[in-house]
């Protein structure tokens, strides 16, 4: 029997990278899934590729709007009837000097990477099932200072914060509550930022194992832990970083 047979996960930022890496670990080994995701087109795109049928459910979801979380909750209680688990993947890199960061952009970052983490949790609680399990996309910046990510850093720093809260909080009902830290990990939004190959090799040279990390890293960390395989694991954080937070490369 396939690890996740008869289990319906909902993911955020379900439709590329990280979101879909981990929705094709789980639909591989018998998952349903919900994408919720910002793109129409995207998330056609995912389930398109995932060519799983009933299996998939895809819900156009701005995660900080909470009304959409509300939506999002009620075409996942009318397809599925309840949730084993939640990845609360979305989120946005907005980078500025901090005497440049408007209040726009303040408000937009942590609308996404911060609230839009909390309500989804929050609005999912009702349809989460006693023992589920619940991971959030944290960021090693969450421990390091780089000038230019004072918002985003900051934001997930606070995800990260919250699985020891919501740990605490939702361990009465056997929920776990962890996160995933990624490192430089290869995806849309990193070759956005990491747009030349000057930029790319500066930042492999910063990581121990001496490469980028791919998204399928960090779905195999966020599939252990939305598995059976981690019942006694609550309130941690996973660095899926090749060594970048804690080790010097030679």
């Amino acid at each position: 029997m396939a690890e996740f047979e008869g289990k319906t996960v909902l993911i955020t930022g379900g439709g590329s990278g990280m979101g879909l890496a981990t929705a094709r670990r789980l639909v591989a080994e018998g998952a349903s899934v919900v994408l919720a995701g910002r793109s129409r087109e995207r998330l056609a795109t995912a389930e398109k590729a995932l060519d799983a049928g009933d299996r998939v459910l895809t819900v156009p979801t701005d995660v900080s709007r909470v009304a959409d979380l509300d939506r999002l909750q009620d075409e996942v209680r009318r397809r599925f009837g309840r949730l084993h688990g939640v990845f609360a993947n979305a989120g946005i890199a907005q980078f500025a000097r901090s005497a440049e960061v408007s209040e726009a952009d303040f408000d937009h970052v942590v609308g996404i990477n911060f609230k839009g983490v909390y309500f989804t949790v929050q609005k999912s609680l009702p349809l989460l099932e006693d023992g589920g399990s619940i991971v959030v996309n944290g960021s090693w910046l969450a421990h390091r200072g780089l000038a230019f990510t004072s918002v985003y850093a900051a934001a997930k720093a606070a995800v990260v914060n919250l699985t020891r809260t919501l740990a605490s909080d939702l361990g009465p009902r056997g929920i776990r509550v962890n996160a995933v830290s990624p490192g430089y990990v290869v995806t849309e939004m990193f070759e956005r930022i990491s747009d030349t190959e000057e930029a790319k090799e500066t930042c492999r040279s910063h990581v121990a194992l001496g490469r980028l990390g791919a998204a399928e890293d960090v779905a195999d960390a966020a599939c252990f832990l939305l598995s059976p395989r981690s019942s006694y694991i609550t309130g941690q954080e996973i660095a899926v970083d090749g060594g970048l937070t804690t080790s010097v490369p030679l």
